[in-house]
């Protein structure tokens, strides 16, 4: 039997039905979605052109700042409100198919993972490496709908980062920050309490922004709390006249423990790149790192390395099971004279080749974390 695909205009006009009873809507939706599944319907994956405005012409040349990109969302057509309610119930319909697929919830760490099925099985993946296919299917189909909320409502992002463009963080690193924010927006958003989308979303971007410039705007990560204490500092400072006013007066002015001040102003230590120019921009072209280095090797020393690629991946290989540890390590080689091949893994563990290859597909799924990631950026090209 010829496997059909259901429209999107076809799946609103059930959903839409669906939600004149809200209460009932997910009760109605499993009922529905076990007769597609018995009948091999699939849903509509669009192609991102169909919300592509043809009215904005594109930049001549590509810029190398965020103009670029704000050509680029000037031409992403934006949601009304009864087509944003819809894709909303849609989002919800295909979280829902995913979850019968997987046989259970499609909870928040299923979700992360979701993009990474859905590009494989995009990609040409099979069943031999990576869960049934229907369940890829059905990632394909729930990762296409998330992207599009997303990328619709990309504009909340260039507006709302405006708000911290008085910060010294790099503009595309808080853009990039909203942007994954938006996904979390996504699967948080009840269409069910007739709320824009927007109004829900610029919450999560807010608390991205400032998660952000709280985590990663020092070199040295400081501790929230310090960075709280440290405006006020600033401030009693400002109130007292004098930059060097005693740990006592500031503590006595900004209403702080002594302790307190004290530590936080340990913390704010300024950090210099190693490269650099000493006297600014208009040195000698002397840097920092030819006043720090006396070996005749080079001016790269190890020791000028807080993590090595040794201690970066030994840590990121610590959140695997030890088998998959084994697996992984053999595989590529890590702690061996050679990359082994599946088979040679298989006759190690005493498993079938299907079961090393799953075992590896799940942990590199793991691996592929931002925190993981972080451990190995350093060296990555």
């Amino acid at each position: 039997m010829a496997r059909k695909t259901l429209t999107h205009a076809e799946l609103d006009k059930k959903l839409d039905a669906f939600a004149q009873d809200s209460e009932q809507f997910e009760a109605r939706c499993r009922t529905w979605i076990a007769s597609l599944d018995k009948r091999g319907v699939h849903l509509e994956i669009k192609d991102p052109t169909q919300w592509r405005r043809v009215d904005v012409e594109a930049p001549v040349q590509r810029a190398a700042n965020l103009d670029q990109l704000r050509h680029d969302v000037d031409r992403i057509a934006i949601l009304g409100r009864a087509e944003e309610a819809q894709l909303a119930r849609r989002v919800e319909f295909a979280r829902l198919r995913l979850s019968v697929a997987r046989g259970g919830e499609v909870d928040t760490e299923a979700l992360e993972g979701v993009g990474l099925l859905a590009s494989t099985w995009m990609g040409g993946g099979t069943a031999k490496d990576l869960p049934s296919e229907r369940v890829m299917r059905r990632a394909a189909e729930l990762h296409a709908l998330r992207t599009e909320m997303v990328e619709r409502n990309l504009y909340l992002v260039l507006i709302n980062v405006e708000r911290y463009a008085h910060t010294s963080t790099n503009r595309h690193d808080l853009v990039q920050e909203g942007s994954a924010a938006l996904f979390r927006a996504v699967d948080g958003f009840d269409w069910r309490r007739g709320l824009l989308f927007r109004t829900y979303a610029v919450h999560w971007l807010n608390q991205a922004f400032r998660n952000y410039l709280y985590n990663f705007s020092n070199t040295v990560r400081v501790p929230v709390y310090l960075q709280k204490a440290l405006r006020q500092i600033h401030q009693a400072k400002i109130k007292i006249g004098n930059p060097a006013a005693s740990y006592a007066e500031i503590a006595a002015t900004a209403d702080l423990p002594e302790n307190l001040v004290e530590s936080a102003l340990a913390a704010a230590r300024s950090s210099y790149s190693l490269d650099a120019e000493l006297g600014g921009d208009g040195g000698d072209g002397n840097r920092l790192r030819d006043m720090l280095v006396a070996a005749d090797d080079g001016p790269y020393d190890t020791r000028l390395e807080d993590v090595s690629l040794q201690d970066g991946l030994g840590r990121a290989l610590e959140k695997l099971s030890e088998r998959e540890q084994l697996v992984v390590g053999m595989r590529f080689g890590i702690g061996r004279e050679k990359e082994c091949t599946l088979a040679e893994v298989a006759a190690e563990l005493g498993v079938s080749v299907e079961r090393v290859r799953q075992i590896q597909v799940r942990a590199l799924a793991k691996l592929n974390t931002p925190a993981l990631r972080r451990e190995l950026d350093p060296f990555l090209n």
